[in-house]
């Protein structure tokens, strides 16, 4: 009797928070049509977002590369494949590896970033004090972050994908002995539109889901200093399962696409 109650209000607890996620995200796409644009924000969210990430989304995916390439070329050396290594690698990086890595990085730098910041105001009441002078909180606050992940994930996606596929030629050339030009020549050989575009698309998606739920945990926060530390950390955990469910989605889509 006692478990089914339990499992009745996580139940409750979780329609509330997929109903309240919902409508949060609604109103974003209301909030975003409409005037004043916050243009000079929008920017200096873009600066920090972009910019602060940068170095990480390299880092990583620099090592991705280096460990991909080591990780793989022993086996293919063994069916005397290793010619197919530039292709492999570089469709492996572009189609899945690259973005859904760069995104998870980015939900933890950023997601949880938004969360800690939007839930602070909401505590030390500097939420309150705006909807009091006039301003728009929601509009300043979230619109503007969401549209600065939105817009700059793609970007760094195609940044760690470049320094990816440069770490694998560095294993390429040390090992193999494969020249500049001749790895990035089957690189770009072997990719197609179809490669990069759903990539592309699917990291836009990452970027909202991010951006949603980083401003809807830090805009609900409860007061106190634990609440904001909660909302960081949610923000991460929730951003980061929906990640992998929409990626799943698009893989899934992608392959009917393939298919007819």
């Amino acid at each position: 009797m006692l478990n089914t109650h339990k499992i009745k209000n996580q139940l409750e607890s979780l329609l509330i928070e997929i109903g309240g996620l919902s409508y949060f995200t609604g109103r974003f796409f209301r909030e975003t049509f409409k005037r004043p644009f916050e243009f000079k924000e929008l920017l200096n969210q873009c600066y920090k977002m972009g910019n602060k990430s940068l170095l990480l989304v390299g880092i990583t995916g620099f090592i991705i590369g280096l460990v991909l390439t080591l990780q793989t070329r022993p086996t293919l050396m063994e069916f005397g494949a290793v010619s197919w290594m530039p292709s492999m690698v570089s469709i492996s990086i572009v189609r899945e590896i690259g973005p859904i890595l760069t995104a998870l990085v980015c939900a933890g730098r950023i997601g949880s970033g938004i969360g800690a910041e939007i839930g602070s105001m909401r505590v030390t009441e500097q939420i309150d004090a705006m909807e009091v002078s006039g301003t728009n909180p929601f509009k300043y606050l979230v619109v503007t972050r969401v549209i600065a992940i939105i817009l700059m994930l793609p970007i760094l996606v195609i940044v760690g994908d470049a320094i990816a596929l440069f770490g694998s030629f560095l294993v390429e050339n040390i090992k193999g002995h494969v020249s500049f030009v001749l790895f990035f020549n089957q690189v770009f050989d072997s990719l197609e539109f179809g490669d990069i575009i759903p990539a592309t698309i699917k990291s836009f998606f990452f970027g909202l889901a991010i951006g949603i739920i980083g401003c809807y945990k830090g805009y609900y926060c409860k007061k106190g200093t634990e609440g904001v530390g909660k909302a960081a950390n949610s923000a991460v955990v929730l951003a980061s399962l929906l990640l992998f469910i929409i990626d799943f989605i698009a893989v899934f889509i992608t392959d009917i696409f393939y298919d007819l």
